[in-house]
């Protein structure tokens, strides 16, 4: 395999550079214990456990704001509040406190290796569903732009995300190398737009579904394997 076709890289953020789990339920650990200082009933009425349960239950009643995460986690705090009695005002703040420490993600051991590498032989453009913010991370000088599907109104795996990226990296997909560890959205995706794509599966996803018609033009446990396939290390 030579990746010296390849003229630039979009990558996933979420499960590709950090576990985006454990941030979560730090980020739903600080909200609730926001809410137990400024509003009190809300958090003696839902727990983390049931502050996820309306989350998940927002998401479910609102397909048509699958893309936007963020108004997914507001509308359920806001909800949350209302129910309980506290001011639903309290939901944008309360918001903030989540959002802050959902950036404090701790990276994979070879993340910031291979972003280095990458990152000098290669454009790199983030392409997330999620809603990661790479400057308040800290990563945002490995990365020329991003896209997220709540600033596009779609994510992944739909090629018009994918085109998008192209486009703003002025070149055809089949120029670009999509790196993601989600097989539905980012392998089939990317490759259902035209792009090649690297399957990062680290230890604990689960394995390629069966029937999967995709082929990635790489498969690999990290992102040092990678960077060594690409012959960028």
């Amino acid at each position: 395999m030579s990746g010296h076709s390849f003229q630039a890289l979009t990558l996933d953020l979420d499960d590709t550079l950090w576990p985006v789990w454990p941030t979560i339920a730090r980020a739903e650990a600080a909200l609730h214990g926001w809410l137990k200082q400024h509003a009190p009933r809300t958090a003696a009425r839902f727990d983390v456990a049931a502050l996820r349960r309306i989350r998940n239950a927002v998401a479910d009643a609102h397909p048509d704001q699958a893309h936007d995460l963020s108004w997914q986690r507001q509308t359920s705090i806001a909800w949350a509040l209302r129910e309980a009695g506290d001011d639903e005002a309290l939901a944008a703040p309360a918001f903030e406190v989540f959002f802050d420490e959902r950036q404090r993600v701790v990276l994979y051991p070879d993340t910031l290796a291979a972003l280095q590498a990458l990152s000098a032989r290669w454009p790199l453009f983030a392409l997330t569903n999620g809603n990661a913010d790479l400057e308040r991370i800290g990563l945002a000088q490995f990365f020329i732009g991003g896209l997220s599907a709540k600033a596009f109104g779609q994510g992944k795996p739909e090629p018009a995300f994918f085109h998008a990226a192209c486009e703003h990296l002025q070149l055809t997909p089949h120029q670009v190398l999509h790196v993601g560890d989600d097989w539905a959205l980012d392998i089939e995706g990317a490759c259902g737009a035209g792009l090649a794509a690297a399957w990062v599966c680290r230890p604990g996803p689960p394995p390629k579904p069966e029937g999967a018609s995709a082929q990635p033009w790489f498969e690999g446990s990290d992102l040092a394997e990678l960077v060594r396939v690409l012959g960028a290390g």
